[in-house]
Order: structure tokens, then sequence, then C-alpha cells
């Protein structure tokens, strides 16, 4: 009898994350979801995930406190007994202009966004090493893996360096048939940018090609693909989703005069 495929996803009690784990489950994956402070919205995406047949297991994931703060990942896997797909949805960002960062913002972020990202990437990899039945791993970067966000040097440096880690990962990992690949999306109308999928209407955005947010499900989607069997040769890609952001990089504004 083959055992049913399992998948975590952090971060998965709203948002991107969310979504994520309801595709994955509508896809056949028990799913294991990690939150950090919204117990009751990773409660809420568990009901889901059962509503559609599958198992949902839920853990508190704290990346700032590492490397112990992973350790939740050793946990869900030893709940479910195996894992085949990780997405490292968690995240952290903050603002400020490049000459007013403080060090402990800068370290916070890349503690966040890459150690953390590495820690539960390398847990993951290698209980698939150990099963001997390949893998995925996909990491939500952002468009801002490939073009700076303005006054967001630590964010901007933090995700260009996932995209690095991706690649790195996909070249040493591949030998183990784990297949490794970034997301990258533009701005997506999630309670992270204050928005809900709802407002993700034409012409809200008009600085942007397709001039609205991208929905969740339109990032999910693309997670979910390559967590399948159809995504078998694809591995080392940033798959950019930004509605046409990276044409125009309308964040750019040069001062003049």
């Amino acid at each position: 009898m083959t055992a049913t495929k399992v998948a975590i996803v952090t971060a998965a009690d709203s948002g991107i994350g969310k979504q994520c784990a309801l595709m994955l489950a509508e896809q056949g994956f028990d799913i294991g979801i990690t939150w950090h402070s919204d117990e009751q919205g990773a409660k809420e995406t568990a009901r889901h995930v059962e509503k559609r047949g599958r198992r949902a297991e839920t853990i508190q994931l704290d990346l700032s406190q590492l490397p112990q703060g992973a350790q939740a990942i050793d946990s869900l896997i030893a709940r479910f007994g195996r894992i085949d797909a990780l997405v490292n949805n968690a995240g952290a960002m903050s603002k400020a202009p490049f000459l007013d960062v403080k060090f402990e913002e800068w370290r916070t972020i890349f503690t966040v966004d890459v150690d953390g990202a590495f820690l539960c990437s390398q847990i993951a990899a290698r209980q698939m090493v150990k099963q001997g039945q390949g893998g995925r791993i996909v990491n939500i970067t952002s468009v801002h893996e490939h073009t700076p966000l303005p006054e967001a040097s630590a964010y901007t440096a933090a995700k260009h360096a996932l995209g690095g880690l991706t690649k790195s990962m996909a070249l040493e990992l591949i030998e183990h048939n784990i297949l490794v690949n970034a997301v990258a999306p533009g701005a997506i109308a999630t309670p992270m940018n204050n928005m809900r999928d709802e407002d993700a209407t034409p012409g809200s955005m008009p600085d942007i090609p397709l001039a609205r947010p991208g929905r969740t499900r339109e990032i999910a989607s693309m997670v979910a693909w390559l967590c399948s069997d159809d995504a078998s040769y694809t591995t080392g890609q940033s798959m950019i989703i930004d509605g046409g952001f990276m044409l125009a990089n309308p964040q750019f504004k040069p001062k003049t005069g």
C-alpha cells in the first residue's frame, strides 16, 4: 500500500500559505500547517484541509529563535511519519532607508527569511533522503529576489540570498531526486498587504501592467504544480508571478531636481 504523501507549508494560517495548503490538499497531500502568531487561522486552515478529505496537523513555528525554532518541522515529520514536500512560506519584512537600517533589524530579517528556510529545508531534505523516494521543496521568495524594493535593503538582500540557496539546493539534492524551486510573487492581495482576495479588482493597481494585485490562488497554483508529478523536469528555477510588475518596476521613482 502506497503511503499518503505529506506536505508541510510554513505560515499556512493565512494568505499565500493557506491557499497553498488547500490546493495541495486538493492534490491529495496530507498537510502540516505552521503558524507564528495566528493559531486560530491555522486551525481554520486545518478545518478546510479536513473538509477536502485530508489529514491536517498544526504547530507553532518561530523562526526568529534558531536553531531550536525549526525543530517544529521535526515534530510534524514525526507525527506524519514522513515528508514529501516542503513549502517555505514563512518570512519577515521591514522597510527603512539603507542609511538608517539598524544591524539588529538586518539580522532579524536574515534570520527568519534565510536562516529559517535553510534549517527547515535541511531537516526536510534529510528525511526525504532517508525515505529514498525523492521530494519537492518550494521557497516563496518575491519579485524582490530579482529587483530591489526601495528602502528595504535587508528584505531585498534576504530574498536574493534565498534565491541563491534555492539554486545550490537544487544542484546538490538532484542526485536524491529532490527538486527545489522558488516562486517569486509580485503584489498579492494578502493580509500582509492589508488586502483580501476580493480586493484584486481590475484597475485597482494601475502602475502594474495587469493593473491589479494577484490572488493567492494564482501563486498557490504554481506551488501545487511544482509539487506535482507534472513538474518532474523542473528544478533550480524561480517562477515569477507578478502581473507584469518586473516589466515596469513601478516602485522605483528617481528623485529629480
